[in-house]
């Protein structure tokens, strides 16, 4: 069969690339076009565009570049009605996908398949219209999502396991390498433990984070500050933050730098599970705009409790949040240092990763995906 996938950013890509690869091995004629990246394309098939000439955050780039968004979206429609796949499987990336979901829902009767739901529970809730109306089938890889659409909305989805648990669990299982051989690779130095920073993928949470980041982290001199390098970040961009200051940067090897890291500082998303998955004490940091406000409405109108997917896996802060007013240097060292060896909160955060580990269960998801969204095709076939 024919699968067309669309993603928008780095975490996509990769989660799209191993449910290709399980697709693949649950339909022997798996043939696969995409928007998508580098990891998608090495699983196979032909890529329209890379997701780099979609993503765009923020208010003021999404305009600059409505053009070409439009341009885009115009050309995936074209693109998809012509190629005329099984399926379209969207992954994550919400504004865009909705919107193809959308088109194809009006115009084509190619079935819809969501692959990693998007967080209406969070913002927007009222995008479960368009996705009750769009959609043909729902994948979460986040158990509290379940009760959220099935019990609140009265919207059946597939819960198939967490993908980042698998990768986690597949990363430790296969390396082997010692701190002193990692840091020999690395060019970091053999006698200092790390502190990893993990600043977010995409440009401007790198701006509003890393700064204040690297100021907190610098202040624990028996430690080495490591950035973690986003695969869809140029060298050059990190330059002028970590020009004068100890930091190294380690590109394309987050999992081995949470392997041998001490503790971390990580902005909110998928980066916090992973790091929680690793043991590794985390303070999340996340800086907006009028934090004041934001506290405010963070408190009277979204309605979710937490930002960071371990807090809301546990159902409790298991790891501190520190956002909008409680971005501050004073607050974030408070917490680093409470995380580190020593500190009054590090086992209990250990302890906490341990109930979000269980939640998350050991089901391999992509491959339970590709299986449902088989079968569930091959049903299709049978009707037709």
């Amino acid at each position: 069969m024919k699968y067309y996938l669309i993603v928008g950013e780095a975490s996509g890509d990769l989660h799209a690339s191993h449910l290709m690869s399980s697709l693949a091995k649950a339909d022997a004629g798996a043939q696969f076009r995409f928007i998508g990246g580098d990891m998608m394309r090495a699983v196979g098939g032909t890529m329209l565009r890379h997701y780099r000439e979609l993503a765009y955050m923020g208010f003021v780039p999404v305009l600059l570049h409505l053009r070409t968004i439009f341009r885009n979206m115009a050309l995936c429609k074209e693109d998809i009605v012509c190629w005329k796949p099984d399926v379209v499987i969207l992954v994550d990336y919400p504004g865009f996908n909705l919107d193809i979901a959308k088109f194809l829902h009006a115009r084509t009767s190619i079935p819809v398949y969501y692959y990693i739901s998007p967080k209406i529970w969070a913002w927007k809730e009222w995008r479960i219209k368009a996705i009750k109306r769009d959609v043909d089938s729902l994948f979460s890889i986040l158990p509290f999502e379940v009760p959220f659409f099935e019990q609140k909305h009265g919207y059946p989805i597939n819960y198939v396991g967490n993908p980042t648990a698998d990768e986690v669990r597949s990363f430790k299982e296969s390396y082997n390498e010692t701190f002193g051989e990692f840091c020999q690779r690395n060019g970091l130095q053999q006698d200092k433990p790390v502190i990893a920073l993990l600043a977010g993928s995409r440009k401007q949470e790198i701006k509003d984070n890393l700064p204040m980041m690297i100021r907190a982290a610098s202040q624990f001199t028996d430690y080495q500050m490591v950035l973690a390098g986003a695969p869809s970040i140029d060298p050059e961009y990190y330059a002028p933050f970590i020009s004068g200051t100890n930091v190294r940067v380690v590109y394309n090897d987050t999992y081995a730098l949470l392997s041998h890291a001490t503790a971390a500082l990580v902005t909110s998303g998928t980066a916090t599970l992973e790091t929680a998955l690793f043991g590794v004490p985390q303070a999340v940091c996340y800086r907006t705009p009028l934090p004041r406000l934001m506290r405010w409405a963070f408190n009277h109108i979204i309605k979710c409790r937490y930002i960071s997917l371990v807090n809301l896996i546990a159902d409790r802060e298991v790891v501190p949040e520190l956002f909008a007013d409680r971005f501050t240097l004073e607050v974030i060292s408070s917490h680093l240092r409470d995380i580190l060896p020593g500190g009054s909160a590090r086992e209990e955060m250990l302890s906490g990763y341990g109930d979000v580990a269980d939640k998350l269960g050991n089901t391999v998801a992509p491959d339970n995906a590709a299986e449902i969204m088989v079968n569930q095709l091959k049903q299709i076939r049978e009707r037709l």
